[in-house]
């Protein structure tokens, strides 16, 4: 299972090259630096990669592999790349196929399944992105949201019932009203979001770099990695904040999986070891977010400062909370079979 020593990696990679391509889903270009790994990859191995439906959420890519498991076509995902609750989620199922990367030993173990069925990658924080040429007040804390200057402005980036963004922008509403981690922090935070939506702050519009700019959701819940990618492409047109919650910084996880019916079983390999190579770690610090290797690497002197630099300042993540795939899996279910009763907006 796992390629001890060059002679695999070159067997490994002889293996993927014959089967030519690898299919990926839910990888947005401007999400964690995506498009560079996806781009690092292809001129590294010269595979092909195809691409489905870049803004699918979590749950809508264990539904492409439900659906594809009897296609070998360019529908059927060899891997993915879901929130933290839906690595065991899809490991119950029997979504998934075991496979340790070379650099398993620096993956936390808080953060992978002993067996290889799914591993962290990279984790971000919770964070509001502010179109400052319309909202002259930047909210410093979910209980700001709620004042009238910020009528018709707030949004999530997708349908909380299915995405994970959104599903644990929830969490951290009800984390900021003081609830723990879990069923608690989903009730407290549909609690919030019904209130947003009864004051007529709340905009049912899934959020992206572009209704940000165009003032159709001038305030954005999402990971900090997105907002900050967003803010760059903008290049001040229109400018963007972008702030941690003072209340309450959640950190996400987001794990790889590979499918147990991948239709390019070794290039779905080749895909894990890069990402969890130095190169690939790098590339997901590039797009703002902490690799999961971060710290082993950081040790051993493999992260550059100028890296380091384009961050925001480490308070942020200093205080970060990291809940338990537990309290994840209770959150989802309290968000996501709630959220037509107490909120009852559909996100679109």
């Amino acid at each position: 299972m796992v390629p001890a020593h060059a002679g695999a990696m070159e067997d490994l990679v002889a293996a993927a090259q014959k089967e030519g391509e690898l299919t990926v889903i839910a990888l947005p270009h401007d999400w964690c630096g995506y498009g560079a790994v996806i781009d690092g990859f292809k001129a590294k191995y010269g595979l092909k990669v195809n691409e489905l439906n870049p803004d699918a959420g979590s749950a809508d890519e264990l539904e492409a592999i439900r659906a594809n498991k009897d296609n070998k076509g360019p529908q059927a995902p060899d891997v993915i790349d879901v929130g933290l609750a839906f690595g065991p989620q899809a490991q119950k199922e029997g979504l998934l196929q075991p496979y340790k990367v070379m650099t398993w030993d620096e993956i936390p173990a808080d953060v992978k399944d002993p067996d290889g069925n799914w591993y962290g990658d990279y984790y971000g924080v919770m964070a509001f992105g502010v179109n400052k040429d319309i909202v002259k007040n930047t909210p410093a804390d979910w209980a700001d949201l709620l004042k009238p200057e910020y009528a018709n402005s707030v949004a999530l980036t997708g349908d909380p019932r299915a995405s994970n963004q959104a599903i644990l922008a929830t969490m951290s509403a009800g984390m900021s009203r003081g609830a723990q981690p879990g069923k608690e922090s989903g009730e407290k935070g549909l609690e919030l979001m019904a209130e947003l939506n009864k004051a007529g702050n709340f905009v049912p519009v899934t959020g992206k770099s572009g209704t940000i700019a165009q003032g159709q959701t001038p305030i954005v819940v999402a990971w900090d990695y997105n907002l900050l990618a967003w803010r760059d492409s903008l290049k001040g047109n229109p400018p963007m904040d972008v702030v941690i919650p003072s209340s309450s910084s959640l950190a996400g996880v987001y794990v790889q999986a590979i499918s147990a019916f991948a239709p390019h079983p070794n290039a779905a390999k080749l895909w894990m070891e890069y990402v969890y190579s130095d190169e690939g770690q790098l590339g997901w610090l590039a797009g703002y977010c902490h690799p999961a290797r971060f710290n082993a690497m950081s040790a051993a002197g493999k992260i550059p400062a100028d890296l380091l630099a384009k961050l925001p300042p480490a308070e942020g993540y200093a205080k970060a909370v990291f809940p338990t795939v537990e309290q994840q899996e209770a959150n989802k279910a309290a968000v996501s079979g709630g959220w037509d009763k107490v909120v009852g907006a559909n996100v679109q």
